[in-house]
């Protein structure tokens, strides 16, 4: 069979909050317009551009709570996703960073899985997930052992993909690490064209992204409480009222803002603060494509897309110090920032260069499923 005539479906995690993954599932989406989708949970409220898909949904899905705390129902997401029937599709395509990858296909079916990470509080980040969540003391003590059972689950289910694909990096030494696997790696994308250089900044520094412990927002509070520079901070999140306490009054607190809203902050910033380790890290993509540097702890993602004295700043220690010396360091060499050259890199990173490689990649692997016989 060629791969146009092949029947394709798509699975993502939970479509509750906006974030890189469900910018490359709108891409999938994109790419695949008539391959119905399926999700544990979908919450049309919050996320847009799946107007016209076929979207079927999980039993959790009319759960108490389910669109805004996904967490609460972890431990039935293997389940639910075991539940959905995809025997009439060639291919499938699951966008994972959790539990999407576990789906259940026949043995004629081919499935292909981008994979954003492994499950990270089931592995590598499980210890400070427990311990840095606000949760009573008992749940912490039955998420525990949830966690233990979801982990073996998790290292089973890998073994129902039939190839993967990491989306930096960093997580293909994961996936080889925790499930034993090879993987091709395809980064995510941005559609640059949307990001704009400004004529001047506005002095101020900038970080985006839902306000959770991993993000490590309250280390870039820290550093900034000390040194006193203005810092806005785009998205919400569990932690947001903590960090807002802990804040000076240097500190803004944008919350969630629309697009426009954002390109424009990007625009007219110093510098995006990237502390954390992340798989990949769009909005250090969006923000060299708005001509601006990033100063990133250098670990994870960041590596893959950042080059250090051209496109930002790494920093070795996530310390308020270390984060300090970086913005200082940024200070005394702005003037030797590059924005066209910038951007020009960010454009590497571009939605059609995403595409035809990931397109490429699908089809590739579909002739040779087909060349063996399955």
């Amino acid at each position: 069979m060629s791969f146009r005539k092949a029947k394709i479906a798509l699975v993502f995690d939970w479509m509750t909050n906006n974030g890189g993954a469900e910018k490359v599932n709108s891409v999938l989406h994109k790419m695949f317009p008539q391959a119905p989708i399926f999700t544990s949970i979908f919450n049309h409220d919050v996320i847009k551009g799946f107007e016209k898909a076929a979207i079927t949904t999980s039993f959790i899905q009319n759960l108490p709570f389910s669109k805004t705390r996904h967490q609460l129902y972890l431990k039935l997401m293997p389940y639910a996703y075991e539940l959905f029937d995809l025997s009439n599709y060639d291919i499938v395509i699951s966008s994972s960073h959790a539990c999407a990858k576990g789906i259940i296909t026949k043995p004629e079916t081919l499935h292909i899985c981008y994979c954003h990470t492994p499950m990270r509080y089931a592995w590598d980040n499980w210890h400070s997930y427990i311990r840095d969540y606000k949760m009573n003391p008992i749940l912490k003590s039955f998420a525990k052992k949830s966690l233990h059972k979801i982990r073996m689950w998790d290292r089973l289910s890998a073994d129902r993909v039939d190839h993967f694909i990491a989306n930096s990096e960093t997580t293909k030494k994961r996936i080889s690490k925790y499930y034993k696997r090879d993987s091709d790696v395809i980064h995510p994308m941005i559609d640059s064209k949307k990001f704009y250089i400004s004529k001047e900044t506005k002095g101020y520094f900038l970080a985006v992204g839902r306000l959770i412990p991993y993000k490590k927002f309250d280390l870039i509070i820290e550093a900034f409480n000390q040194i006193g520079l203005p810092l806005k901070i785009v998205g919400e999140g569990i932690i947001q009222e903590e960090l807002r306490n802990k804040a000076k009054s240097n500190v803004e607190f944008l919350g969630n803002i629309d697009d426009k809203s954002l390109q424009k902050i990007y625009s007219e910033c110093e510098a995006l603060i990237f502390p954390q380790v992340e798989d990949f890290g769009i909005t250090t993509i969006e923000a060299m494509a708005s001509g601006r540097p990033v100063i990133a702890f250098n670990q994870g993602g960041a590596v893959d897309t950042i080059i250090d004295g051209k496109t930002g700043i790494f920093f070795n220690k996530q310390t308020p110090e270390h984060l300090i010396s970086a913005i200082e360091t940024y200070q005394k060499t702005k003037n030797k920032f590059d924005t066209h050259f910038i951007k020009k890199h960010a454009q590497s990173f571009d939605q059609e260069e995403f595409e035809n490689k990931l397109m490429k990649l699908i089809e590739e692997k579909w002739n040779e499923w087909q060349s063996t016989g399955n």
